[in-house]
């Protein structure tokens, strides 16, 4: 391999100008003009294929309007109306608030759709509660804040998955709902660790909530519960596309902020346009990069290079399987979730598919890889959130999150060797993979 050689080149920019600091959407956009500059390629290429492959993709509309669904939860009361309801369910058992942490993630997953969404709107609240009277520690507080909030891109609506949608060409109906039960696995998990954490620091319980109260709790967050299902049916019985789908979300969203909340004015509906269009802008940006930088994958020839080089080997599809998620455990450590799924994962789907992997099974098991990289270091992004929030050492944080770490690991090799648990509610739904 010669500096010389267009593509050798262009992955070393690339890697180059990551490692100097800059972003990786614009490291990608100039290793790909040298690339394009090299090989003798006409330049207006790149603006061929995002105009081609971004501005006429319909689906990529359901990410910005996902994000602003989380945006307009976040700005109004949702977000205490959820935990009011978790603590009323797990507050008054050991390790009670804790508990809630877990449970909070779980019902704001089926809104957010985005990891950072949940750690950064609910889970500076709940890190607030926890670390209140001294009742947990910053570094506990923030660790189970961190690994909480993993639970969201896995859950539906799932942006990383509508983003894999885009790269392999699945259903977004049924990648949803191959995250359901993979999604309830993590949070079990992550009580069955409180659980434990908790008799053996002896945490404190949370009063109980009385129970002709309950009702009443249980109606105020009513409305938050019932999106997840209305995306779910929407999207199964045929009456909303994913795009249309992440329509209603925002438009619920804003319904439920402004008429029966109300508790979300123009101000803040401004400013959750604002924050929402900046979010945008940056994955925008990435997903631009990566699919002019696709195109150089794809005029390379190297999906099917690394196709027939594993194939090569008579890999069974649970020794790919594993392969894949040691490679994507380690590239999750130090690149960020986006780009994996934009950049590698389109030159492993060939091989996947080549040995009869089902395609909602490997896109499950790839974005439950990418999330664990959010609370994996030395990247990490998600700890890097919450110990911002917390003041707490990374150190401190990192000790705390190794347990939690361990458990989705554990979950992750589980739906590994057992797909059912990802085909099960697909094929409810009349998947016939």
């Amino acid at each position: 391999m010669s500096l010389t050689d267009p593509f050798t080149a262009c992955i070393v920019l690339l890697i180059t100008l990551a490692v100097l600091g800059l972003p990786v959407a614009y490291a990608m956009i100039l290793a790909s003009i040298l690339y394009l500059l090299m090989a003798g390629l006409d330049m207006g290429t790149a603006a061929e294929q995002l105009l081609n492959s971004m501005y006429t993709s319909y689906t990529m509309l359901a990410v910005p309007l996902f994000i602003l669904a989380a945006e307009l939860m976040n700005s109004g009361s949702m977000t205490t109306r959820l935990t009011n309801f978790a603590n009323a369910l797990v507050g008054r058992f050991r390790g009670g608030l804790a508990q809630v942490n877990v449970l909070q993630s779980l019902l704001f997953a089926g809104m957010s759709g985005s990891a950072i969404a949940d750690a950064g709107g609910m889970g500076k609240m709940m890190m607030r509660m926890m670390t209140q009277e001294g009742k947990y520690t910053p570094s506990f507080a923030a660790a189970l804040t961190a690994v909480t909030a993993v639970v969201a891109p896995i859950l539906p609506p799932s942006i990383p998955m509508v983003i894999y949608a885009l790269v392999s060409n699945v259903s977004i109906g049924y990648l949803f709902l191959g995250g359901i039960l993979p999604g309830l696995l993590i949070s079990a998990s992550q009580m069955l660790i409180v659980g434990w954490s908790a008799r053996r620091n002896n945490f404190p319980t949370e009063a109980p909530v009385p129970v002709r109260e309950l009702p009443m709790i249980t109606l105020r967050a009513l409305p938050a519960l019932l999106l997840p299902v209305v995306l779910i049916v929407g999207l199964r019985g045929g009456v909303m596309t994913p795009t249309e789908a992440a329509a209603v979300a925002a438009g619920y969203a804003l319904f439920v902020s402004v008429v029966i909340y109300r508790d979300v004015g123009l101000r803040e509906f401004y400013a959750s346009l604002l924050s929402a269009a900046r979010t945008t802008t940056s994955i925008g940006m990435l997903i631009a990069a990566a699919l002019v930088f696709n195109y150089i994958v794809t005029v390379e020839n190297i999906p099917n290079s690394i196709s027939r080089f594993l194939l090569g080997f008579d890999l069974t599809p649970l020794t790919f399987l594993l392969i894949v998620n040691v490679i994507l455990l380690l590239i999750g450590a130090v690149l960020e979730g986006s780009t994996i799924i934009l950049i590698i994962v389109p030159v492993l789907i060939p091989t996947a598919a080549a040995l009869g992997i089902d395609p909602i099974h490997f896109g499950v098991v790839v974005v439950f890889n990418v999330m664990i990289g959010l609370v994996t270091p030395p990247y990490g992004l998600l700890l890097f959130v919450v110990k911002r929030v917390s003041g707490a050492s990374m150190g401190a944080i990192l000790r705390d999150t190794m347990p939690f770490l361990l458990g989705l690991i554990a979950a992750l090799l589980l739906i590994t060797l057992i797909p059912d648990i990802v085909l099960f509610m697909p094929r409810m739904f009349g998947y016939s993979g």
